[in-house]
């Protein structure tokens, strides 16, 4: 299928895409998105690894099915791998068959921030840790009770603290 085709298919124009694409264009390092952040995105570069700097910081996406922490199944807490703030409970995970850790519901609401994402032109919900900005992936609605919701995962972008072991401490701490 031609990309006019699928568009028609869509009931969309070029003039829609005018339209969305300032929408697409919008990254966690735009002035308006990253104020309310600890540090800098730039701060963060030499805390993570490559893999995990692509996913945290430029919305990247790693391969379904390759992260260890989609078939973790042990009690405990899964943090921000930049900046180590507690995002989801293990109580709230579960196995979506999507390849990437799915939980029903982060830990608080306020641990998370959520914007709109047109990068694939059908909207879709993105989030983030509400203290760093690192990216995180997207919340659908066709996840399990009690809240329909699946908060879809990029493993790379998680550390996991088995129940019973420290959390280690935030990093990142305000100038």
């Amino acid at each position: 299928m031609n990309r006019r085709h699928f568009l028609r298919t869509l009931g969309m124009s070029s003039g829609a895409l005018l339209v969305l694409g300032p929408l697409a264009a919008c990254r966690p390092d735009d002035e308006a998105f990253a104020r309310d952040f600890i540090q800098p995105r730039h701060y963060w570069r030499d805390k993570v690894s490559e893999e995990r700097w692509h996913i945290l910081f430029e919305e990247g996406t790693e391969r379904a099915f390759s992260s260890p922490l989609d078939r973790e199944t042990r009690p405990g807490t899964y943090i921000c791998a930049a900046c180590h703030f507690p995002l989801f409970g293990s109580d709230t995970k579960y196995d979506s068959g999507t390849g990437w850790p799915s939980f029903w519901a982060p830990m608080d609401e306020d641990r998370v921030g959520t914007k709109a994402d047109y990068k694939l032109i059908l909207p879709r919900t993105e989030y983030h840790c509400a203290r760093c900005g690192g990216h995180q992936g997207h919340v659908f609605e066709d996840g399990p009770e009690p809240t329909g919701e699946r908060w879809c995962n990029n493993g790379l972008a998680l550390h996991f603290i088995p129940e019973g072991e420290p959390l280690p401490e935030l990093r990142g701490e305000p100038s």
